[in-house]
């Protein structure tokens, strides 16, 4: 893990001392706060941001705050990519309230890999995208924890389900469909949700059962995403700072939650939200404040020059 620079002191939006709300943060986890510059190589970066929990609050609303430092970013010369657990579609409408108009998506985990196009109808053009057979893993869950809802992306169109999910929850058009055609055909994303168990109930199922063949990441609550086998939002930036043409060293990332945790490690500096599990913060280079504290701000503050004398501000 990278050692900690900078020692001046600012005051906060919310009137604190950068002392302070460091102080708070350390109390919290056993890695270091975010430095006021981080320890990448001056140049053009890739800036991988997760969306829930890390730009967007847990209540669906964008800081203005944030909005401004991720356009700023952008301005400075760097490269933002959005890498979320969303689907392509539930990811372009935050792309907009952010004002981008131009850059790579990862969503479904790693499993799609777009480029935003504001003149096509979706908005965004489709790279790749990565299948799987999920019906044998889906097979285990449902034997194992009757009564979960399931999930299966039809990517650029919606879901088919196994049965209607809450409002809000997914997006598209949403298709309940018996289980011989929700299992069929390969399957870039699948979820599974329950009602009646928790987040430390799918880790301690998910870990019994021993899922072969596939990606697997448990949400805050009792929500398991299943991706092919090898597929992270780490496997697609890779090919994106590939395409871009951007040094290892000067890639970072921002996460809140499980299926951040190798994005955060194949980042030279990876920042975890001060919201994040426990894992998720040790698995970091640094931790920064909440999404409710606007804690992404600092991050994308302290991405080091991408050209002489300028910053993201």
């Amino acid at each position: 893990m990278m050692g900690r620079t900078g020692h001046s002191i600012t005051v906060g939006h919310d009137g604190r001392s950068d002392t302070a709300e460091r102080a708070e943060l350390i109390a919290r986890t056993d890695r270091p706060y975010c430095p006021t510059v981080l320890p990448t190589a001056t140049g053009r970066h890739l800036v991988a941001l997760d969306i829930d929990g890390t730009i967007l609050r847990h209540d669906g609303t964008l800081s203005p705050r944030v909005s401004r430092a991720v356009r700023s970013c952008v301005s400075a010369g760097h490269e933002v990519v959005i890498a979320t657990g969303r689907s392509l579609l539930a990811a372009i409408p935050v792309v907009r309230k952010l004002g981008l108009r131009r850059g790579y998506l990862v969503c479904s985990n790693g499993a799609v890999l777009a480029e935003i196009d504001p003149q096509r109808p979706l908005g965004a053009r489709l790279l790749l995208t990565h299948t799987f057979d999920a019906a044998p893993a889906l097979t285990r869950l449902r034997d194992a924890w009757p009564g979960a809802q399931i999930a299966v992306e039809e990517v650029g169109v919606g879901f088919k389900v196994s049965a209607p999910f809450a409002p809000g929850e997914l997006d598209g058009r949403i298709r309940v469909v018996d289980w011989d055609e929700l299992v069929a055909g390969p399957a870039t994303r699948v979820t599974f949700r329950s009602d009646t168990g928790t987040a430390q109930d799918f880790i301690t199922l998910a870990s019994r059962l021993g899922l072969h063949g596939v990606n697997y990441a448990v949400g805050f609550t009792a929500w398991l995403d299943i991706a092919p086998d090898g597929v992270s939002k780490a496997s697609a930036l890779q090919e994106v700072r590939r395409r871009l043409g951007i040094n290892d060293r000067r890639t970072v990332a921002a996460g809140d939650q499980r299926n951040d945790l190798e994005m955060l490690a194949w980042a030279q500096c990876g920042v975890a939200m001060g919201n994040a599990p426990a894992e998720v913060r040790a698995a970091a280079d640094y931790v920064t404040g909440t999404v409710d504290e606007d804690g992404l701000v600092r991050v994308l503050r302290a991405v080091p020059s991408a050209r002489a004398r300028r910053r993201c501000a």
